[in-house]
């Protein structure tokens, strides 16, 4: 029997001092539809009514291993014993970055952050070091962190705030950013050569950075056309661009060396969190020698008291060594199953869809094409998937029923997990079907 009661006793405490009840402004689904979280172990997450849910959200990504995993935990606490931050260089720094850099084709150097926001921050102003330049090209529906620079054309936009597609604008999605900084942010669309191409021979001496997501994080893992990101290298190449592979997400995800492994294409500077340290507070930002080398004491600006504590650390050295033994072949196999089960409901069904991405992180569209870019994922029918997915999360399978959320898979998900969430699944489509 599904139940809310528990859950909205407890966002009526939480609302009376956090606005909305959360911490972050995603957490928020709606009067009477919000859901706390109680507890967790592997694969499984418990609300406040004891609804037990597979867990396909894992805070967005960082869950690579599973809930409370034993070899991060007890790493963790291991090392919290002797201490969690001191002002001065420690071991597990050093150790990190060299885990790092011995998995992830094209780092030689990494600087540690505490959140994706924080790391993409940092990588900017690197950049803007490197180059003597100030502006940034980013593409519309991407996401790239919660600070001023990167909150343009986002996937939380709508159609006619981007303008004309070969002239596009930099649409805010926030009050509050400057206005001076409208000026120094560029948004195009995504997968687009030509405009790319156009606007980069245009602009390229006040450009510092092009920013991009390999996989569309935020559009259903949306991937890179052939010859996309090969692009951005060369053109970066050309016109003394710095090259930023914003990996937050398919870091130590898709594969043990990320997309600069899975792709074959290495940005100047990459940035890192997530899984990389399976739920833990830890970010990096990694770059080849030469970018890098404009890090440092009267150079360019890098720090924060908690940047490479030991708590993060610890947990990113012990996930670290669990991929690189071999974790994410569990995640694909599983991915894999439910991808093509998946597909077949749906075909089954008759409903017109899509099944994007990865295996270890993957979407569902609705519509007769597959969409490139996020004008033309604006136009998909995203009412039907939040339906099926309500009803899918009342059954005991969590995805976020946002439809650019990609669902995250962990190592802890069994045969029988996935097993157990196609036939909900299948129930679902029934139910939206009938609806």
């Amino acid at each position: 029997t599904y139940t809310m009661d528990g859950n909205a006793a407890f966002f009526d405490r939480a609302s009376q001092v956090l606005p909305f009840g959360v911490s972050s402004n995603f957490r928020y689904w709606g009067e009477g539809e919000n859901i706390g979280i109680a507890r967790a172990k592997g694969t499984y997450v418990w609300d406040f009514d004891d609804n037990r849910y597979i867990d396909y959200r894992l805070g967005y990504g960082p869950v690579i291993l599973g809930h409370g995993h034993a070899a991060v935990v007890d790493r963790v606490a291991e090392a919290i014993s002797h201490g969690t931050v001191f002002a001065l260089s420690h071991e597990l720094e050093a150790k990190v970055a060299e885990q790092i850099v011995q998995m992830c084709p094209g780092v030689d150097k990494v600087r540690f952050a505490n959140s994706g926001t924080e790391a993409t921050m940092h990588a900017l102003r690197i950049a803007r070091s490197h180059t003597g330049r100030e502006k940034v090209i980013k593409f519309e529906g991407q996401y790239h962190g919660m600070h001023d620079y990167m909150l343009f054309s986002t996937v939380s936009s709508p159609a006619e705030a981007l303008g004309h597609r070969r002239n596009p604008i930099s649409a805010p999605t926030s009050s509050g950013i400057p206005k001076a900084i409208h000026q120094l942010v560029i948004c195009l669309p995504y997968n687009d050569l030509e405009t790319l191409e156009r606007t980069v021979k245009q602009a390229w001496g006040d450009v510092a950075a092009i920013i991009v997501e390999p996989i569309m994080g935020n559009m259903a893992s949306t991937m890179p056309q052939p010859g996309w990101l090969e692009l951005i290298r060369t053109l970066c190449d050309e016109y003394g661009i710095v090259m930023i592979m914003d990996e937050v997400k398919t870091g130590f995800r898709i594969a043990p060396g990320g997309a600069h492994e899975y792709f074959g294409v290495h940005g100047d500077l990459v940035t890192y969190a997530k899984a990389l340290g399976n739920g833990f507070p830890i970010a990096a930002i990694g770059g080849n020698n030469e970018t890098m080398s404009s890090v440092g004491p009267g150079r360019t600006a890098h720090g924060g008291t908690y940047c490479g504590n030991s708590v993060g650390t610890a947990a990113a050295s012990a996930t670290l060594e669990a991929i690189a033994q071999g974790a994410l072949t569990v995640v694909e196999a599983r991915g894999q199953a439910l991808m093509e089960g998946i597909h077949e409901i749906l075909t089954d069904a008759g409903f017109a869809h899509q099944v994007l991405g990865v295996p270890s992180m993957f979407g569902i569209t609705f519509g007769e094409e597959e969409a490139l870019d996020f004008r033309s994922w604006l136009a998909l029918d995203h009412g039907l998937y939040s339906k099926i997915m309500m009803f899918l999360l009342r059954l005991g399978a969590m995805p976020d029923p946002d439809g650019g959320e990609p669902w995250f898979l962990c190592a802890d998900l069994s045969e029988k997990d996935v097993d157990d969430t196609l036939n909900y699944f299948a129930d679902a489509v029934q139910q939206a079907k009938r609806d």
